[in-house]
């Protein structure tokens, strides 16, 4: 593809080595010619890099294969998936998941990307459903119609909750940016 057509979430192959886009921006100058500036995150080591190209470069894109796998326990060894077609189990590091722990729950089931047999990257649904564990209570007389206090969540994420959220309630979280969305019913 031409790396005009490059998009944030992308894989792509450089140099024989796989990135994932974490943001790209296509730059036209007054002067000179326009390019794409890019933040890439190497998929193997997780070091992230800026890379430029010419707007009418070629990029290899990579085709992922995907997978729903289920989500069964953290030790030792990372976070156990299970495929819920095969059965067949893996287990991935604390850095190929990044800041998908916070949103890992037992029996959570999302979808893990594959490249040559190996997991490359995970896709979480845009929200989940979490309990929260810890939450200081509600100031009373407060004026304030947008107050927010943090709430300690069951993975150990805390996010910022209206006033009216209290401790084992269960609210949903966008995995976007990690943000309070609503009370799950």
């Amino acid at each position: 593809m031409k790396a005009t057509n490059i998009r944030k979430g992308n894989l792509v192959r450089i140099d024989g080595t796989l990135y994932r886009v974490l943001t790209m921006d296509h730059v036209t100058p007054g002067k000179g010619r326009a390019h794409v500036q890019t933040k890439l995150r190497n998929v193997q080591l997780g070091s992230q890099t800026e890379m430029r190209f010419r707007s009418d470069e070629d990029v290899e894109r990579i085709a992922l294969e995907s997978k729903k796998m289920q989500f069964l326990y953290k030790d030792q060894q990372g976070y156990h998936f299970m495929d819920t077609s095969t059965y067949d189990q893996v287990a991935l590091s604390d850095e190929m998941l990044g800041d998908a722990t916070s949103f890992l729950v037992a029996d959570a089931v999302i979808e893990l990307q594959w490249f040559e047999g190996k997991p490359v990257s995970v896709e979480l649904p845009p929200v989940v459903d979490l309990k929260v564990v810890e939450c200081p209570p509600a100031v009373k007389d407060a004026t304030a119609s947008a107050q927010r206090k943090p709430a300690t969540l069951e993975t150990g994420l805390v996010v910022q909750v209206p006033a009216f959220i209290e401790e084992g309630e269960v609210i949903r979280v966008s995995t976007v940016d990690g943000s309070y969305s609503e009370r799950a019913r």
